[in-house]
């Protein structure tokens, strides 16, 4: 339904005698996902260049070198192609409001548009490139699903269903396990998490009591990010909902549906090396204005993005070259 004059949470609130200057607007999630997609080097594939991209991936040389016999031939070895591809695609959401709201309302009704339509493409981003972060087929989760200091790796779906908080512990298990599977740093000598805040809670009260007497310790956890501990930096983010263990059915991130764990007692983390997701921009997101209709009664504004995400290393059948661990759980 278009924004109308003729009803109050539709427009009619939009002018009062008494009606403050200042334009209000409901709370705005917190958003890191679209961020994280380091993979840069599509942001200008541009207009005229197809519906795809595609990208290459060598594998290392089939046999190592080593010593060579004087009297023997040099040994020969290959290496393999792998090809990564994502889908160009539209998206976008519109506005539409009538010309006697506009030409009535004390505040500006455009510029109301304008800023709902911007939160809202920041949203549907951020989602898509979650969405492809999700695909990742590394998971881990404690050990028997209630290991309260080990974790267990899986590369064919997550089977174990979660049941104890994430801990310090847990922490250091992940990133000895990230480093032993040679996933490279995703910035400096760092991997990266993120998750809701309450996901690290039990984690970060861990931490503060082990950093509590030294000033550096507590830094970590003043400044920006949450806190930084055994070569992991740890964000936050309020966008995507809760839960969505693998056998949930009503979960849903692009409609911000939840759907808490057996239990409750924690949620997913991603944690992330170099190399995690791409996004390849045929037009970056913009706001467009409709052209009047109806002698200029019918109008509206629309936010308008062509381009899609990929996860860069997603295949369960090359499951070494995952970047991206999801703490998951089964249900």
């Amino acid at each position: 339904m278009a924004q109308v004059w003729s009803v109050d949470i539709l427009g009619g609130f939009a002018y009062s005698d008494e009606l403050s200057d200042t334009l209000r607007t409901d709370l705005q999630p917190v958003v890191r996902f679209r961020q994280l997609c380091d993979a840069a080097d599509a942001m200008d594939k541009g207009l005229n260049a197809g519906e795809f991209y595609n990208w290459n991936v060598y594998s290392d040389v089939g046999r190592r070198g080593r010593a060579l016999d004087e009297q023997l031939e040099m040994p020969t070895t290959n290496f393999q192609i792998r090809q990564g591809q994502l889908r160009i695609g539209e998206m976008g959401n519109s506005v539409k409001y009538t010309g006697k709201l506009n030409n009535l309302s004390k505040q500006p009704i455009t510029e109301i548009i304008r800023k709902v339509l911007k939160h809202d493409a920041k949203k549907a981003l951020d989602a898509a490139a979650h969405a492809q972060f999700d695909l990742t087929p590394l998971t881990v989760a404690p050990t028997s699903g209630n290991s309260a200091t080990a974790v267990t790796f899986q590369t064919t779906g997550c089977d174990i269903t979660n049941g104890i908080a994430m801990r310090a512990a847990h922490i250091k298990a992940i990133s000895d396990g990230m480093k032993e599977r040679n996933i490279p740093a995703f910035a400096g000598d760092d991997y990266y998490a993120l998750s809701w805040p309450t996901t690290t809670r039990a984690f970060k009260n861990d931490y503060e009591a082990l950093k509590q007497y030294h000033g550096e310790g507590f830094g970590y956890i003043m400044n920006g990010e949450t806190g930084r501990y055994e070569g992991i930096r740890f964000g936050e983010q309020t966008l995507i909902p809760k839960g969505g263990a693998v056998d949930s059915t009503t979960w849903s991130s692009e409609d911000g549906v939840a759907d808490a764990w057996n239990g409750g007692v924690s949620d997913w983390a991603f944690f992330m090396g170099e190399d995690t997701v791409m996004e390849a921009v045929a037009i970056p997101e913009e706001i467009r204005g409709k052209l009047p209709g109806d002698f200029g009664r019918s109008r509206g504004v629309a936010w308008y993005y062509l381009g899609g995400f990929g996860i860069v290393h997603g295949s369960a059948s090359d499951a070494k070259n995952i970047r991206i661990v999801k703490w998951e759980s089964a249900a």
